[in-house]
């Protein structure tokens, strides 16, 4: 109903993925984010990998919007790191395109280093 109803006119097209409603809720109480007092869920998003890995997730209160294109850059994240099977990770803010990075012992305490915070948000 919400990709029917906004989230696709936000967007211009239908999302790519796959979206859960739960009407009843038990979903919400496996997952921690169903309001017993209110009978409602806090509106959460659960990014879950193919073997069913819950690999990124945020839980915002109604009044607190939220933002699909960082949705969509962690889908894209979390896609490049599955698919170089760990051996490129994303920095904060990584968008497609930009530089990434390749975890090992020397990494760590020398990210900067590596990456600059400016190159994570250029357009």
């Amino acid at each position: 109903m919400w990709n029917d109803n906004e989230l696709s006119k936000m967007i211009g097209k239908d999302i790519p993925f796959p979206m859960l409603s739960d009407q009843d809720g038990s979903i919400g109480k496996l997952y921690g984010i169903y309001d017993e007092d209110s009978g409602v869920e806090t509106r959460g998003r659960f990014i879950i990998d193919p073997d069913g890995v819950v690999q990124g997730f945020e839980v915002l209160t109604p009044p607190v919007g939220r933002n699909v294109s960082e949705t969509f850059r962690q889908l894209q994240a979390f896609q490049l790191v599955r698919e170089s099977k760990g051996t490129e990770a994303t920095p904060s803010g990584w968008k497609p395109g930009k530089k990434t990075l390749k975890p090992n012992p020397d990494l760590v305490g020398n990210v900067w280093k590596e990456w600059k915070v400016s190159e994570a948000y250029d357009d």
